[in-house]
């Protein structure tokens, strides 16, 4: 999933420049809009507000033509993509959290992180360089996003299982206390050894699709760091290429990674 954030000042058409944005993309795949609201979006008075009340975690309401989920005490961006990415959204578009890591195209002179196109308030620029700004984005994965991936594949109903393998960031190591993994890919080398690896796995009897995607970055305890989806006819065959994909990535992929401890930050050979 391809993500771009829209950040301006109040009335700086960050909604304008939105929806056409989202238009524009969704003759190219599925869009998922995500919206900073200062305030409640469930509204007092309403029956979803009376069961938020009630002390419930999610609050599910449907009509005939939308359904709408409130999830209490968790403002969360990094969960909102997430849920995007998990139903199989292939662009989000947001707008606002100008705090965020995300790409951002900012209206204005707006102060934000991460901008990577500037453009002028009376939004004077062309669609197609908005849709190649999006293009040109790094995807972000969930695991559930690549098995809806593997499952999309036409020759899904020769595959008898789908195994998968997620990597997490183990909280002691070396018996010191482990707060995160700062991950250093080298970018394309390690993409295109990644892609090699899934090729040579899907050449294997059996193997239907191979899905690898590594994080990088700082990811903290707990958190995922690699995600590996197979398809294949037999468990067998696929428990096999979930055990070598990591071997081989481990072996053949560029990946440093850093332990952030309670003692200080050491790199440290990937044997984890």
């Amino acid at each position: 999933m391809k993500i771009i954030s829209i950040v301006g000042t109040k009335k700086s058409g960050k909604t304008t420049l939105g929806v056409r944005l989202a238009s524009s993309l969704n003759e190219h795949g599925s869009v998922g809009v995500i919206k900073h609201i200062h305030g409640s979006f469930d509204t007092e008075g309403k029956d979803t507000n009376l069961f938020s009340k009630a002390g419930t975690n999610v609050v599910i309401a449907i009509t005939s033509h939308e359904t709408v989920k409130i999830i209490n005490d968790r403002g969360d961006l990094e969960l909102a993509l997430c849920e995007l990415a998990d139903f199989g959204i292939d662009f989000a578009v947001i707008e606002g959290f100008k705090d965020s890591d995300i790409p951002k195209i900012a209206i204005g002179d707006v102060a934000a992180k991460n901008i990577i196109r500037r453009v002028d308030p009376d939004l004077d620029i062309e669609t197609d360089e908005l849709l190649n700004l999006v293009f040109d984005l790094k995807d972000f994965f969930t695991l559930n996003s690549l098995i809806l991936k593997v499952k999309s594949n036409p020759k899904i109903n020769e595959a008898g299982a789908i195994g998968t393998f997620t990597g997490i960031v183990r909280g002691t190591f070396d018996g010191k206390e482990v707060k995160a993994l700062d991950i250093e890919k080298y970018d394309h080398v390690a993409e295109e050894k990644i892609a090699d690896i899934k090729e040579g796995l899907e050449k294997r009897d059996g193997i239907i699709e191979v899905q690898i995607h590594h994080n990088s970055g700082y990811i903290k305890t707990g958190c995922d760091i690699v995600y590996i989806v197979v398809a294949g006819s037999h468990r067998a065959q696929v428990f096999s290429a979930l055990s070598d994909a990591i071997d081989l990535i481990k072996k053949d992929v560029p990946i440093w990674k850093k332990e952030v401890t309670v003692d200080g930050d050491f790199w440290v050979h990937d044997s984890r």
